[in-house]
């Protein structure tokens, strides 16, 4: 059941109204990027939804990228940060503290001096430094369930991949991965549009607290993790504070997780489907780093949240304060302005220039470390996994909303002789 439509605002040309339901729509739980397909011949560049609140979505490659750029314009602040910290201060006393994924839900200046002390952290040459932890997690993973002919990929691979090397990143003990695991499932099954804003913000108090005690034990006695550098940075020229490492450890865990997750079961599921594919990067692995980039194009999977700041006139188009917005990141890498034949995989494509890591001043911080992780993950699939396919009668099984996300890959192999 869709969402209740709302009526259109004055300031909507009756032309741009498409009902469009981005958690509940049926052709995105059946296969999501098949949907947009339909979604981006049907709709110009930018249209409003009557479902959910009532909001513009922008699909266009261009309109995206050059709202993405725009923080004067499209604000990354759900609510403007003065109102924000209002509320929170006019919480009942002994209410736990909700920390904020900074500088996430900043715009600049302020996100500027939040993330700028994470760039090192985040650089190609740090995460670099992880290339050999990160594979020997991947074959570890891989050969888990190699013998076996068969697994669901998402549980036994995709998920784990990420969470560990968070876990390992941060210095917190492996113990604590069927928590963090737990947590990821919440996050999922939360995307389905109808679930309580309370519970989100639940999480990221549950997130904040399981990690409190290694976030104290680190400011007394600093380790080689990201949890003891997070103590010695400055932020403003200011040292680091309990609650900016709540806030980051929120932000971190956000961002870390649901994306790598995502773009392996996507990459994954297009192989299983394409044996030929298979075969040639089997055959010149030295085209997995552009293989993957075509991946994610292809199969971009994140929404960017906007609210308009201001009145204004964007692309011809009015738009009034607070306004929301959904950059559509998948649809616009299906442009057709931008992308020949968008809908085809084509690892040869001149132009792969997708925006999947988002554009401008909140491009995805992790995004050389989600590239890495991808890359090693083809790499030993590939070697060390004969030719796979999708398990008939099990396809694979998708969440939508700011992610759309997979939540099952069930997959088959011919086992080799022993």
């Amino acid at each position: 059941m869709n969402a209740e439509a709302m009526l259109k605002p004055e300031h909507v040309p009756e032309g741009l109204v498409h009902d469009f339901d981005m958690f509940r729509d049926p052709g995105l739980l059946a296969n999501p990027h098949q949907r947009l397909e339909r979604l981006v011949r049907e709709t110009p560049e930018i249209f409003w939804t009557p479902r959910n609140g009532g909001h513009w979505v922008f699909r266009g490659h261009q309109a995206v990228f050059d709202a993405a750029r725009d923080p004067d314009s499209f604000s990354n602040e759900a609510i403007p940060h003065d109102q924000l910290m209002a509320m929170l201060a006019s919480m009942p006393p002994g209410s736990p503290r909700i920390p904020l994924p900074y500088p996430l839900m900043l715009d600049p200046p302020a996100h500027h001096k939040y993330r700028q002390p994470l760039q090192p952290s985040f650089s190609p040459k740090t995460i670099m430094g992880l290339k050999d932890s990160i594979r020997a997690l991947a074959v570890a993973l891989i050969d888990k369930v190699a013998g076996r002919g068969e697994c669901e990929f998402m549980s036994a691979v995709a998920e784990p991949l990420p969470v560990q090397i968070f876990l390992k990143m941060f210095g917190l003990p492996l113990e604590m991965m069927p928590q963090y695991r737990a947590l990821v499932k919440e996050s999922l099954a939360q995307q389905a549009g109808d679930s309580n804003p309370a519970e989100g913000i639940k999480r990221l108090v549950t997130v904040a607290a399981i990690m409190k005690d290694e976030i104290l034990a680190r400011r007394t006695a600093p380790k080689d993790d990201l949890l003891s550098l997070l103590w010695s940075l400055k932020i403003d020229g200011k040292p680091t504070t309990i609650e900016d490492l709540e806030n980051y450890a929120v932000l971190l865990f956000i961002g870390g997780l649901d994306t790598v997750i995502n773009g392996i079961g996507y990459a994954v599921c297009h192989l299983a489907r394409d044996p030929a594919l298979q075969a040639r990067l089997r055959a010149d692995p030295a085209l997995v780093p552009e293989a993957m980039e075509e991946m994610l194009r292809r199969y971009s999977f994140v929404l960017v949240p906007r609210r308009v700041k201001k009145d204004l006139l964007f692309r011809g188009l009015q738009m009034r304060e607070n306004d929301r917005v959904q950059l559509h990141l998948p649809a616009a890498d299906l442009d057709p302005e931008v992308f020949a034949n968008p809908n085809e995989y084509d690892l040869d494509r001149a132009n792969k220039a997708h925006i999947a890591f988002n554009a401008g001043p909140h491009r995805c911080i992790g995004s050389h470390l989600a590239r890495l992780e991808l890359q090693i993950l083809y790499e030993e699939l590939l070697a060390r996994i004969p030719e796979f396919r999708l398990e008939p009668g099990k396809p694979p099984r998708y969440v939508c909303g700011q992610i759309i996300g997979m939540t099952e890959l069930h997959l088959r192999w011919d086992r080799l002789a022993q």
